[in-house]
């Protein structure tokens, strides 16, 4: 049985992203633009649905959804949920570059949640760099 991936619109609810070691559980929402940001953790349209095996991209605000990020440390748990499964993901890279660094949206060949935020995190105004943490699907069948 395959399942089914929705076509979100931008501004959809795809489902939710939950960091026990955060103790957060943020919606996530179809788009990156500033209105969607606003709504919770934005999934980039570029790249696919959380679950799927390749790169999710999901983007958030370092002074809202993504505030303490900077607290993950490698072989810590998300779980993402959405109407077509659950995904159980562990943080197994963590690195800062450039805010015009393409390489956070790069193609995978593994199922692999990217989260991006601002960096520095106390940084007024637009911050020079990202804050990326990867993290691959341990529970959960990978959608091919």
């Amino acid at each position: 049985q395959k399942a089914v991936l929705p076509t979100p619109k931008v501004g959809d609810a795809i489902g939710t992203l939950s960091i026990p070691k955060l103790k957060k559980t943020i919606n996530i929402v179809e788009g990156t633009g500033s209105k969607e940001l606003k709504l919770g953790v934005g999934h980039y349209i570029g790249s696919v649905l959380p679950g799927v095996s390749d790169n999710s991209v999901l983007a958030g605000h370092r002074d809202s959804v993504f505030r303490n990020l900077g607290n993950l440390k490698i072989g810590d748990l998300m779980t993402v949920r959405t109407s077509y499964g659950t995904f159980v993901y562990e943080v197994h890279k963590i690195r800062i570059v450039n805010a015009n660094n393409r390489t956070v949206i790069v193609p995978t060949t593994d199922a692999i949640l990217t989260l991006s935020t601002c960096y520095p995190f106390r940084f007024i105004g637009n911050a020079p760099k990202r804050y990326i943490v990867q993290a691959g699907l341990v529970i959960g069948e990978p959608i091919a």
